[in-house]
């Protein structure tokens, strides 16, 4: 295996790449030289060179205001609400700013203070247009909560009695109400610094400064890959979801209809933190519940098509190597794994030369809309006209996913609604369902089947290591306990930007009946080493996709999987907020805990993958019908407004 560290270096600094990583090895404080003492409101701290106080605030448990700061992202100072007072300056310093150099004593609550932050929030409120009680962040906009703890009672300097923008609802996934828009710019880095894409940007000078897009144009025509970033890090309510469920709710009220919903995993791991609990507090059984109480007539797990996902996907990473090392034709390789709609949109924009590398496996999501469209609605004797197909999803960009037109070969759209964890919790409130004392029940026959290897395509590398596992014991007909104890692949696991991993083929096995019609034998993969590779955040994505490339080494890579957010599923643009990396891992350890206790872990094991492959998709993995219904095309966007 290769140090991943050395990898990322690598990559980060392949000729085309210019600009930091969005996912950072940590500081090695022992490196950066003597510590600084610094003094905050009477405690003393030691700090190394450059730490901000906001920083060393934050090690002595001292709680500073903050709006434009968020971890996640480059220094802004903008806001100013984080101002504070240091002994021998004249002006008010924002402590998110201000790197310590030399011994400071600072103030942090001082009159001067106080007073400064209170008409910081007052300026803001004079041009927010609140409406706080049909704003879809209340009792969780930053904003709110700060004009409570500062004892905001009226507005100073006036406000704002009539919108002025307007909501621009254009897109499938992203909602923009500017009214609401406070100018802490989060929004703007985190579409230019920390995914590379660059949909917003301050506009104008002065007074007269705003957010907004290019030539002004509405969301749905501009190059957003609706991962929904943005909306996770914004501290009010003018960024948000396009929200279906009063949609859903008709559908659950209509008697001609079917209504089905999967859950995807990662929003199992953190719906609690939308009822208090504590981050990767797992509710997978009690949703079940709850989903039923709430009128679903049937509710499904997705890492069935997660497994479905698999061999669909593998096959064609096997079939692209047989073409190529046998059959000597030209193949695009590496293959890219394509279950991540932000991903997809990303490279049919901005690298659309690159789109036959992407493998043609449709995600977990429509896979599962086109089975219970044909597959489950024969089963049943329903007319899939009148199933309407729910996913619980992580993502935003899952919303445009469902809606594009390629998504329909049952005849019908795959997947009807799109809906977010954010959304499924305030749906069950709205039912007065108190989710975390709710009874624990299974997922419905015959999609309640599922694996290990399904739950952790939630976490960023869990595609990859779900793939892993089972091409390998195809191929080797060994166990991969055999590589890796207890097949916890560690290599692709973790946050680092971009991971890296070997597998040396030393030996075959037969090729499984399932697959003979595709490969007569495994003879030609004896001697090669596969070499995989993890990349999460589009950001990452354009240091890997431009290190191909230029023929750095990357390029020599068979599989890779992307991920358009960072930390995968677990950090989607869908997921509760506030987000950061403490969570996101909390939220990972509760998926590999899932993944862990499963009683089957592989994919090819699944006993409901056979089942439909015995019953229904009878002419194998990449067969003509599996083609027909799990497969996709992708559309050369490019820079343009589309």
């Amino acid at each position: 295996m290769q140090d991943n560290e050395k990898l990322f270096e690598e990559v980060t600094r392949s000729p085309k790449s210019t600009t930091t990583a969005a996912v950072k090895p940590p500081v090695n404080t022992e490196a950066i030289g003597a510590l600084i003492k610094v003094t905050i409101d009477d405690k003393e701290i030691k700090v190394p060179m450059s730490t901000t106080i906001l920083e060393a605030a934050k090690m002595l448990g001292i709680n500073i205001p903050t709006l434009c700061y968020h971890e996640d992202l480059c220094i802004s100072g903008v806001c100013r609400i984080c101002v504070v007072e240091i002994d021998g300056y004249r002006t008010l310093q924002a402590s998110c700013a201000f790197p310590i150099t030399q011994p400071i004593t600072v103030h942090t609550h001082t009159r001067k203070v106080r007073q400064a932050r209170r008409h910081i929030l007052d300026l803001m409120l004079s041009n927010h247009y609140g409406e706080c009680y049909s704003c879809v962040s209340n009792n969780n906009c930053e904003l709110q909560k700060l004009a409570n703890e500062y004892g905001v009672d009226f507005y100073r300097f006036g406000h704002v009695e009539e919108p002025t923008f307007g909501r621009d609802d254009s897109s499938y996934a992203i909602v923009r109400d500017m009214d609401k828009c406070i100018m802490c710019r989060r929004c703007v880095r985190t579409c230019i610094d920390l995914q590379e894409v660059g949909v917003y940007e301050a506009m104008h000078k002065g007074d007269q400064t705003r957010i907004g897009t290019f030539m002004d144009n509405p969301m749905a025509e501009l190059i957003c890959i609706n991962c929904g970033q943005c909306i996770n890090r914004c501290p009010t309510g003018a960024l948000h979801a396009n929200d279906p469920s009063d949609d859903i709710w008709a559908a659950i009220d209509d008697p001609n209809k079917h209504v089905v919903i999967q859950t995807a995993p990662a929003p199992r791991s953190a719906i609690g933190e939308c009822f208090g609990l504590e981050p990767g507090t797992p509710l997978t059984f009690e949703m079940n519940t709850a989903m039923r109480y709430c009128g679903f007539d049937k509710v499904f797990d997705t890492n069935f098509t997660a497994d479905l996902t698999i061999i669909e996907e593998g096959t064609e990473l096997i079939l692209r190597l047989y073409n190529a090392l046998v059959k000597k034709e030209q193949e695009f390789i590496p293959q890219f794994t394509s279950c991540s709609p932000g991903w997809v949109k990303y490279i049919e924009h901005f690298y659309p030369e690159m789109l036959p590398n992407m493998s043609s496996a449709k995600s977990p999501q429509q896979m599962f809309g086109a089975v219970i469209k044909t597959y489950y609605a024969q089963m049943h004797n329903i007319d899939p006209a009148d199933i309407v197909t729910v996913a619980l999803m992580p993502c935003t960009a899952k919303k445009f996913e469902c809606n594009r037109p390629e998504m329909n070969d049952s005849g019908f759209k795959d997947i009807d609604f799109g809906l977010t964890t954010r959304e499924l919790a305030q749906m069950f409130k709205e039912a007065g369902i108190d989710l975390v004392n709710m009874k624990k029940s299974d997922f419905d026959d015959p999609f309640g089947t599922a694996t290990g290897s399904g739950v952790i395509f939630g976490a960023t590398g869990g595609v990859m290591e779900s793939a892993i596992r089972t091409v390998f014991e195809l191929i080797t007909a060994k166990k991969i306990e055999s590589l890796f104890e207890h097949a916890n692949i560690i290599p692709v696991r973790g946050f680092e930007g971009v991971k890296y991993a070997e597998l040396p083929i030393t030996e075959v096995g037969p090729v499984p009946d399932i697959l003979k019609h595709l490969v007569p034998d495994w003879k030609w993969l004896k001697g090669i080493t596969l070499k995989v590779a993890v990349c999460h955040g589009t950001a990452n994505a354009k240091k890997v996709l431009d290190n191909i490339k230029a023929g750095g080494k990357m390029s020599e890579c068979h599989f890779i999987e992307f991920m358009a957010c960072p930390g995968g599923c677990l950090g989607g643009g869908g997921m509760p907020i506030p987000t950061s990396e403490k969570i996101r891992a909390a939220r990972a350890k509760a998926i590999y805990a899932e993944d862990a206790a499963a009683e089957v872990r592989k994919s090819y094991e699944n006993p409901a993958v056979a089942k439909i492959y015995g019953e229904f998709l009878t002419d194998g993995p990449c067969g003509h019908k599996s083609h027909k219904l799990l497969h996709t095309h992708y559309i050369e966007r490019g820079k343009k407004l589309v």
